[in-house]
């Protein structure tokens, strides 16, 4: 991977209007899109597979006219006047909001269906509201229209005010605070950098990248429904991680700017390095946020897949667009020399005097000590997290002042908080011969339920399949009795079937509330099992280790409990409740702790991975695990300090003046970032790091043999960047250094050769060895070790490039030589693969003159070979020069033939050699294999070439490598 983004960030490097074009266009393109499409974000809580969602569907299906939406028309009478006084204007009133587009009836306080609706002071009164559709299907006008109808009573004297969910205003925009956190971000980031040109990119990037994800939720939320909170959760995650990991490639290149290395090597080596890291950490995060989808609940699914998605396109802007924007800043970017930045860069490893170097010099002298304070400020911060509360919002989380929570309050003052979100109960009643017999018996069994305070008379639809009766709590619908309620009337369900064969399910706004709110923490443990599970075995395969990745985990889980303990503190027992804005502290919002889960994981393995890796390379390189620890640390703690800032100013930024939906979530991530990058990162894991010692990077050998090997510090790309050096201080065509070719159980070299382009190569040996080597230099199998080159293109590292220039035959013992394909089809076909399209045409052309050169070449006295011979048709010259054309046909800078039998003529085998020479172009390399050395010497048979031997059979004939590879050969158990 570090291979690919090294040569992906210098092509944006040497394009960088051409890169910036194509994501200007797509951000326009996608913002247009979505603007015009006229997408809208609606809240619609569903859950499929509870009991309360499938009760609600049967009831749109048979008595749809009580499974709509619903709300609550609150009349409060005049002073000095009653409800019963102020019955003429009431019913007005009803008349009227029957009477709007989108209303299925009102029903009004006075009818005998509408239960306890009028205050025992009789000055208050429910105006109960049935709608068409679901809350999804309510349109703007609708309510608008309701919100009108209050002019009726105010206009005598009255106090209107409208309540339930369709009128909750869930939706959440942009303020003031979150311009200030992206300023506070910017001023981290011109400390960090001192420089306003360095601080501008991660800041614009992550704007550009905002703006993408932002019009592609837009756009989707003209298909689907999609919450409000989905886009600001994309901003917020798109905001940090794209200046986080903007962050982390700049300050690598800066870095390498102050030690002298050339801008354009620079940016690709710093997209390369530290943005493997951002890549691997991203895809860390993406998997934590589409965990959320094992969860089952689509609007959670529709946020995290937002927010992946918002990640996604950061990863993509840090290792393009940004290497753009280097690339027309070229070296403007170095620290000037003498300056603080250029001193650390150029300090020695482990003399840093720095902060950092500081902090954890001090944290390795009492490890113990560092632990045990972590984990007891960690585990005292998430103590109020024992007794967390979820739930959904109501009309008590709403502004105070907005029509829904006066609403909410009236109803609480006048009829008991429970008026507020009444239970449904759905009674099946196609078995029972006694329908209101039935129903009363059952009202009274549930009026005896503890915490009912009403239960209605039953109400059966017109095909008498289905009739409600409604439960009124005395709590509230956030309240815990209110579940244990609903629990008790699911309890009780079975015996009420058995006793009058009416099965019933518990329904309404509030139980859907109370089923979300159990399938949530319900799907914690198991949620958390998969994702940090999964992460766990990526971190394995990142660092090599077993205790690191375990480490990392339990880290996260004390932020993420103490970050729990302080959102319930603040938002449930109200603690600085008024500093922050929080008007009505209660129970947490539902999806709260899971959406927290999945963020705060993947942005903690950002930190993980930032810092540990720098650990893994330096101790890779000296074995001295102290010396790993320190070092990594020092030279990845600045960048961490600064992107932990910034993450908690552009996340805290949304908590003063958000909505009562994101402020909990936002002040979760802001403080379980702070906690787990100071406080775990950087203070817990060098303290465990230095407990750990050397077995910190311990791994049994068969678990290192089944993970992939994942090199996120760029030691590949160190090892192609050494390579291509090597490979451009050579004019030959082909050359290898201590070149060790096969496998373990059959290997062949090493070998050292040069050579010249348009040179014939003689190599002779076992069948098994040529092969092996064949493959290798054509860039089909990988060296064991050693060095080679082919056209320029240094091996393994860019096999794929040397594959497009180097052609494979066998010219003797082809499966293909045994079957009736004729040379004319064999022709066709390779030039077929090798031709533009627009030359398909010119094919049997092309194929007859390379026919005609096959038999110039051969001469008079060799049979013709014609479009229609067969290979098994043709004598060995003739299917021997046929099937090197073949592969010549194709162009190559280098043609490898191979020839499983001996020529049965001498004479034939050097007629082959001065054909393939006369048919390949002068600038073309030949290597041919052959079973033994060539028997023929003169110098004429390869018309002017530069002829080189190689005999494998006998390494002792060889070159012997360099003293370095004789280590490295001996380190991997090749030599001995």
């Amino acid at each position: 991977m570090a291979t690919l983004l090294y040569r992906l960030g210098r092509f944006a490097y040497r394009r960088p209007w051409r890169v910036m074009g194509v994501w200007l266009l797509l951000i326009v393109g996608v913002l247009g899109g979505g603007i015009a499409l006229g997408g809208q974000t609606q809240e619609s809580f569903v859950i499929p597979g509870t009991e309360s969602q499938d009760a609600l569907d049967r009831l749109t299906a048979v008595f749809p006219s009580v499974a709509g939406a619903s709300a609550t028309a609150v009349v409060v009478a005049p002073a000095g006047s009653s409800i019963t006084d102020e019955k003429a204007t009431i019913e007005k009133l009803v008349t009227a909001i029957s009477q709007v587009d989108g209303v299925d009836t009102a029903l009004s306080p006075f009818s005998e269906y509408a239960g306890n609706a009028i205050s025992d002071d009789g000055q208050m009164a429910i105006v109960r509201v049935q709608l068409v559709g679901s809350s999804v299907d309510v349109t703007e006008a609708t309510i608008a229209d309701l919100k009108s109808t209050a002019d009726v009573g105010k206009d005598a004297g009255m106090r209107v005010e409208f309540g339930g969910g369709v009128f909750q205003d869930n939706t959440v925009g942009i303020t003031v605070t979150e311009v200030f956190g992206v300023l506070f971000a910017g001023v981290v980031l011109f400390i960090t950098f001192g420089s306003l040109l360095a601080a501008g990119m991660p800041l614009i990037s992550a704007l550009i990248g905002v703006g993408i994800v932002m019009g592609a939720i837009i756009t989707l939320s003209a298909f689907t429904t999609v919450s409000s909170s989905a886009p600001l959760l994309a901003l917020m995650i798109g905001l940090a991680v794209g200046i986080d990991y903007a962050l982390f490639i700049l300050s690598r290149h800066r870095t390498q700017l102050a030690r002298g290395e050339d801008p354009e090597e620079s940016a690709a080596m710093a997209v390369g390095t530290a943005g493997s890291a951002v890549v691997f950490a991203g895809i860390t995060v993406i998997i934590a946020l589409l965990g959320l989808l094992v969860v089952g609940i689509p609007f959670l699914s529709v946020m995290g897949v937002g927010a992946a998605v918002a990640v996604l396109i950061a990863i993509g802007i840090a290792t393009t667009l940004l290497p753009a924007f280097l690339g027309l800043a070229k070296g403007r970017l170095a620290p000037k020399t003498g300056s603080r930045a250029w001193k650390r860069a150029n300090a020695e490893p482990g003399q840093q005097k720095s902060m950092g170097m500081r902090w954890v010099k001090g944290v390795m002298r009492r490890p113990i000590l560092a632990t045990v304070g972590v984990v007891a400020i960690l585990g005292t911060l998430g103590i109020p997290a024992l007794s967390l509360d979820l739930n959904l919002p109501d009309g008590a989380s709403q502004p105070v002042g907005s029509t829904q929570r006066q609403a909410y309050d009236l109803v609480s003052q006048g009829f008991g908080a429970g008026y507020n979100g009444p239970l449904i109960v759905a009674v099946d009643i196609t078995q029972t011969t006694d329908i209101l017999g039935d129903l009363e018996s059952i009202a009274d069994d549930l009026r005896v339920l503890p915490d009912v305070d009403f239960v209605s008379q039953g109400i059966p639809d017109a095909g008498l399949d289905t009739a409600i009766l409604q439960v009124t709590p005395s709590s509230a619908p956030d309240a815990v009795a209110t579940k244990d309620l609903v629990q008790a009337i699911r309890d009780l369900a079975p015996t009420i079937e058995n006793r009058y064969g009416t099965p019933l399910s518990v329904t309404g706004a509030t139980a859907v509330g109370i089923d979300i709110s159990n399938r949530l923490t319900n799907a914690l443990v198991p949620f958390g099992l998969i994702v940090v599970g999964l992460s766990i075995i990526l971190l394995m395969a990142v660092f090599r280790s077993v205790l690191v990745p375990i480490k990392a985990a339990v880290g996260f889980l004390l932020s993420v409990v103490a970050s729990f303990g302080i959102v319930v503190a603040i938002f449930q027992w109200g603690w600085f409740s008024e500093l922050l804005h929080v008007e009505n502290p209660g129970p947490i919002l539902s999806f709260m702790p899971i959406l927290l889960m999945a963020v705060l994981f993947g942005l903690a393995m950002d930190y993980e991975v930032f810092l540990v890796s720098g650990m893994r390379e330096e101790f890779v390189h000296t074995r001295d695990a102290r010396h790993a620890i320190s070092t990594g640390f020092a030279n990845g703690a600045r960048v961490v300090t600064a992107a932990a800032l910034i993450m908690f100013f552009v996340f805290f930024a949304f908590v003063p003046e958000g909505s009562g939906t994101i402020k909990p979530i936002a002040l979760g991530l802001a403080v379980g970032i702070v906690l787990d990058a100071f406080l775990v990162r950087m203070t817990l894991v060098p303290a465990l790091m230095t407990l750990f010692g050397n077995a910190a990077w311990w791994m049994p050998r068969w678990l290192g043999r089944a993970l992939p090997m994942l090199d996120i510090e760029g030691e590949q790309l160190r090892e192609h960047r050494n390579a291509l050096e090597w490979a451009s201080g050579t004019t030959a065509v082909l050359s290898t250094e201590a070149l060790m070719a096969g496998s373990r159980e059959h290997s062949v070299g090493p070998i050292t050769i040069s050579v010249a382009q348009g040179s014939v190569v003689m190599a002779s040996g076992d069948v098994t060895d040529r092969r092996l080597l064949a493959a290798t230099l054509s860039g089909r199998l990988e060296p064991m070790s050693g060095r080679a080159q082919v056209g320029g293109h240094p091996l393994p590292s860019e096999a794929a490039a040397v594959r497009s220039i180097v052609a494979l035959a066998d010219i003797g013992g082809s499966q293909r030589a045994e079957t009736s394909v004729t040379v004319g089809e064999l022709l066709a076909e390779r030039l077929d693969m090798t031709q533009p399209w627009f030359r398909a045409f010119t094919l049997r052309g092309q194929a007859q003159r390379w026919l005609d050169r096959i038999n110039a070449v051969l001469g008079d006295d060799r049979v013709i070979v014609k479009p229609g011979s067969t290979l098994i048709g043709l004598p060995q010259l003739e299917r021997a020069v046929a099937l090197a054309a073949v592969a010549i046909s194709e162009r190559p800078s280098v043609v490898m033939l191979d020839q499983l039998d001996a020529f049965a003529d001498p004479r034939d085998e050097a007629a082959f050699v001065t054909a393939v020479c006369s048919l390949a172009a002068p600038t073309t390399t030949i290597v041919i294999g052959m079973p033994m050395s060539a028997r023929f010497a003169g110098s004429g048979a390869t018309g002017g070439r530069q002829r080189l031997d190689i005999d494998l059979s006998s390494r002792g004939s060889l070159p012997a490598p360099p003293p370095f590879v004789q280590q490295q050969l001996r380190t991997e158990g090749v030599v001995r």
